[in-house]
């Protein structure tokens, strides 16, 4: 089984200096800035204050509604603050600082035996209660996807391992170093959820992690591999419910409209790890890469660690950085400062040297049409990024701005280097910023 969608592009890769690199943990640092809003949803409301000690696993926020979830300390020590700090989405965000004391020390844990046979809102609650969200970037809050609505039967759900994203390649490390947990992370999900079918999807550029899990799927009821074409955005949840399944989510819809449910691998291996040890989330693994780089890897490191610090830890720079991307190329986010934390949608750190930077001015649109050929949304690229630019935002939403995922598509084929993407934000705001408006008024 080869699965695909229609459109999309094919980036050059740049997996080569890490996709072989297994992952090591990177060491605590002093201060970890541990922010209240690090997923989807309404950020998490503290439970601490200055002075506090605290344990490695202790909650520092809570669930400040449905979707939301609370956030843990990722070290032992004492609270220095609860105050605004840098935050990966480009502003100062209220955090909690937590001055490490080194000695490691966790809160009590305990887990389940039968992680298949307990009920699946005690797994929800659980999950809700370990601060697990997905884990592919995203960050929306894991226990709200297991809780389909009335009426949503899920008979679907997929693990997605496809990393499509150039330069990244911790997926990729923790199929190959983590299987059998990621597996019964996977069967919990499944379970809850009582869909009868289960598909891994991995890009056809991991035949190691194909391999070793289809072996590991043999005997699990229900669960099998799919090879997916390498193709940027195949990691995208609608292109790869499309290219598994050959269901297409409608324009606005969410994949449990068909049937189907996607979680991320780490997220699955955080399911594991939450209900099997007791752990809540407080590290991740993610890839640092880019020709900036001294020493490119797959790392484990501690939520709230500067970007600094784990940089540091690689070696520095091997030539001057001229960006610093958390997450891939594509729909990373460029950052202003080193000292962002590391949150629990970070999948990458990249430091890209000028040579890796495009510094095109954009031209004016020649109507070639590339965009509207590789979009994967099917949308029309060039027609709403001039309706944004005009003003005429009623004419952008009823062209599908909204049905934009921002994958970057658009911009990375145009010849003239016109900022899709930007312009799709900005429409996106604006839309929702005059609804606010009118709702006020």
């Amino acid at each position: 089984m080869v699965g695909t969608f229609t459109g999309g592009a094919h980036p050059h890769e740049a997996k080569q200096a890490t996709e072989s690199q297994p992952i090591s943990e990177v060491p605590a640092p002093e201060l970890v800035i541990i922010p209240l809003s690090q997923h989807t949803g309404a950020p998490s409301r503290p439970v601490v204050k200055a002075g506090d000690e605290v344990k490695i696993g202790t909650k520092l926020a809570e669930a400040d509604g449905f979707i939301s979830v609370p956030a843990h300390s990722s070290v032992s020590g004492k609270v220095k603050a609860i105050a605004d700090y840098p935050h990966p989405l480009g502003r100062r965000m209220p955090a909690v600082a937590i001055e490490n004391d080194g000695n490691d020390e966790w809160i009590d844990l305990s887990g389940w035996d039968d992680l298949t046979g307990a009920a699946p809102q005690a797994v929800r609650d659980a999950v809700k209660e370990a601060g697990i969200v997905g884990l592919g970037g995203a960050a929306f809050p894991t226990h709200v996807k297991l809780s389909p609505p009335e009426g949503k039967d899920i008979d679907t759900v997929i693990l997605n391992g496809a990393e499509c994203e150039p330069y990244l390649t911790a997926d990729h490390r923790l199929m190959l170093e983590y299987p059998d947990e990621i597996l019964a992370g996977f069967e919990v999900i499944k379970h809850v959820v009582e869909a009868g079918q289960a598909f891994i999807g991995i890009e056809r550029n991991k035949p190691d992690a194909i391999r070793l899990l289809s072996e590991k799927v043999v005997g699990r009821e229900g669960m099998e591999v799919a090879a997916l074409k390498v193709k940027y955005p195949q990691g995208a949840e609608k292109q790869l419910i499309k290219a598994i399944t050959g269901r297409e989510v409608p324009c606005g819809g969410l994949p449990m409209d068909v049937g189907c449910l996607v979680q991320n691998v780490g997220t699955a291996l955080a399911v594991f790890e939450a209900l099997k040890l007791g752990k809540p989330l407080i590290q991740r693994v993610l890839t640092l890469s880019g020709s900036a780089a001294k020493n490119p890897g797959n790392f484990k490191v501690r939520i709230g660690t500067p970007f600094s610090h784990i940089i540091s830890y690689a070696g520095g720079t091997a030539e001057e950085c001229r960006k610093l991307i958390m997450g891939g190329p594509m729909m990373g986010i460029a950052q202003h400062t080193d000292e962002v934390p590391v949150v629990k949608g970070t999948s990458g750190i990249l430091l890209m040297s000028e040579a890796e930077v495009l510094r095109d001015e954009p031209g004016p649109c020649i109507r070639c049409g590339r965009c509207v050929d590789y979009c994967p949304m099917r949308l029309v690229p060039n027609e709403i990024a001039r309706m944004v630019e005009k003003g005429k935002l009623d004419l952008a939403e009823e062209y599908g701005v909204f049905d934009c995922m921002e994958c970057g598509v658009c911009s990375f084929v145009c010849p003239s280097k016109i900022k899709h993407v930007h312009l799709m934000k900005q429409g996106k705001a604006e839309i929702l910023a005059m609804r606010r408006k009118q709702k006020e008024s």
